[in-house]
């Protein structure tokens, strides 16, 4: 793959406790901005991810925020984007980030990430997409789910050639540069189709 037009990056609405993630969201979103890639993400304005777009802003980038209704009507919408798109509900919100974005991130998070992030690398396990997917490491935040996957893997509930197509990468620079490079996700629709 090329260097990718749009990513999509799912991250925390939360901060954290280690400036070092708010850090990693600054340096993301002003490397998306130098690199003329545009930012899709959940469109808040609180935690990594508002951290996150507005970097992408200062340093010039398009931003493109998708939220659903009831998320913006609590004033969590970040009113700065290039464009915020309103949509029903969660379920349309991935849809919506996926359809937009030629590759995936996601920072630290909590649960809203890890759901993101999974669905959106199954969905190209399944065959719905051939679009990148990978983990930014920050400070090892990831290393306890790495190690669980690999551990699918041994239990054989997840496919070695499955579990390579989700890059790892410790800073967003290297995140980066890793999505061109990343193995595209063999689908099961493919194997389906060779039956």
């Amino acid at each position: 793959m090329e260097t990718p037009d749009s990513v999509c990056v799912f991250c925390g609405s939360s901060a954290g406790v280690d400036p070092v993630h708010a850090a990693a969201a600054r340096d993301l979103g002003a490397a998306l901005a130098a690199r003329g890639i545009r930012l899709v993400y959940g469109g808040g304005n609180v935690g990594l991810m508002g951290i996150l777009a507005d970097a992408a802003l200062a340093g010039g980038g398009r931003v493109l925020g998708v939220i659903p209704g009831f998320m913006r009507d609590r004033e969590l919408g970040h009113r700065g984007l290039t464009e915020l798109r309103v949509v029903a509900d969660m379920h349309a919100r991935k849809a919506a980030m996926a359809e937009a974005a030629d590759a995936f991130l996601a920072l630290p998070g909590g649960i809203g990430t890890l759901d993101e992030m999974f669905e959106i690398w199954t969905w190209a396990q399944v065959g719905l997409h051939a679009k990148p997917c990978a983990l930014v490491n920050v400070k090892g935040y990831y290393d306890g789910l790495i190690a669980f996957l690999d551990h699918m893997v041994g239990a054989g509930f997840l496919r070695a050639g499955h579990r390579a197509t989700l890059g790892i990468a410790p800073d967003a620079r290297s995140a980066l540069d890793l999505l061109p490079a990343l193995p595209p996700p063999g689908g099961l629709r493919d194997k389906l189709n060779r039956h």
